[in-house]
């Protein structure tokens, strides 16, 4: 049985004690420092108290449809001061497991995406060639004449490059592009999904998520992708090659307690934060089966100990 967590809000003294532990603190970005375009109040602050006691920040999001540059933009515009290198996102994860670690033909190096620019902007990045994505072309109904041309084959709608096929959380989701998806990964192609959130929160409320959009192709295909996003520890073992940090002082800050905290805890980190300001409730930090080390009410809490 796992042990229940210590609440920290209120704290000074335990607040102290735990930042003290650690060297680098990885956060979730939705649901821990903001929710859509709402920043919390304090999230700077707490930030820049980190900072000052020698803290390193890296910034961990499951959201594809931002690239890195896109989100050190928005933490740009919230007042909170970073780094492209300081942010780490699931369609970068993707993008690097596709150019760096995937062994793919020659002929079937072309990614067919399902999301939004995000993951475009990274796959170039990685000099990774793709179709689908936010072409308008994919923005429509599927006809009866495509039923017929997918069955077939045919190259100019099933391109015969496509060795890969990505989801990730898109705004624009039909029916054409989940058919074609279907086809392309039963011929072959490699299964991969930037997260399998089911929700994202945004505006004091919750949406659904990139797990959303693979439902649909996992039930179909009786098959799950793999995901690059977290929970998933090739996600913890690109982070730790890049920022190269002990584990043992590590700790991963977040809302939610089968990706976030799940996270920590599998890729063994010496500590998880959850916050309540997102999609985890008390009763699931405290009574679920994955809890983390500690919980507060919200992510400025910390600045109690002061």
């Amino acid at each position: 049985m796992a042990e229940s967590p210590r609440y920290l809000t209120g704290d000074g003294e335990g607040i102290r004690e735990f930042i003290d532990k650690f060297d680098v603190f990885l956060f979730d970005c939705d649901g821990v420092l903001w929710s859509g375009d709402h920043i919390f109040p304090g999230t700077n602050e707490t930030l820049e108290l980190l900072r000052s006691r020698g803290k390193q920040v890296v910034f961990v999001t499951n959201n594809s449809t931002k690239s890195r540059a896109d989100y050190q933009k928005k933490l740009d515009s919230l007042g909170i001061p970073s780094t492209t290198e300081e942010i780490f996102s699931s369609s970068y994860s993707a993008s690097i497991y596709i150019s760096r670690i995937l062994q793919l033909p020659e002929n079937k190096r072309k990614v067919f995406v399902l999301g939004e620019t995000g993951i475009e902007q990274e796959l170039r990045s990685e000099n990774v060639p793709f179709i689908g994505g936010t072409d308008p072309a994919y923005r429509r109904d599927i006809t009866p004449e495509d039923y017929k041309r997918i069955a077939a084959g045919d190259p100019e709608l099933l391109d015969p490059e496509v060795g890969v096929v990505l989801v990730g959380l898109d705004f624009h989701i039909n029916y054409l592009k989940l058919s074609l998806a279907f086809h392309y990964v039963r011929r072959g192609a490699v299964f991969l999904a930037t997260n399998i959130d089911s929700t994202l929160p945004n505006s004091g409320t919750f949406f659904p998520g990139a797990g959303s959009v693979s439902a649909p192709l996992i039930m179909a295909l009786g098959k799950e992708p793999v995901s690059l996003g977290k929970p998933n520890q090739a996600m913890m073992d690109a982070i730790e090659g890049k920022f190269r940090f002990d584990r043992n002082r590590a700790c991963m800050v977040g809302d939610r307690a089968n990706t976030d905290i799940r996270f920590g805890l599998e890729g063994k980190l010496g500590g998880t934060l959850g916050v309540l300001t997102g999609v985890s409730s008390k009763e699931d930090f405290e009574t679920g089966p994955t809890r983390p080390l500690a919980y507060l009410d919200k992510l400025s809490d910390l600045l109690g100990s002061n």
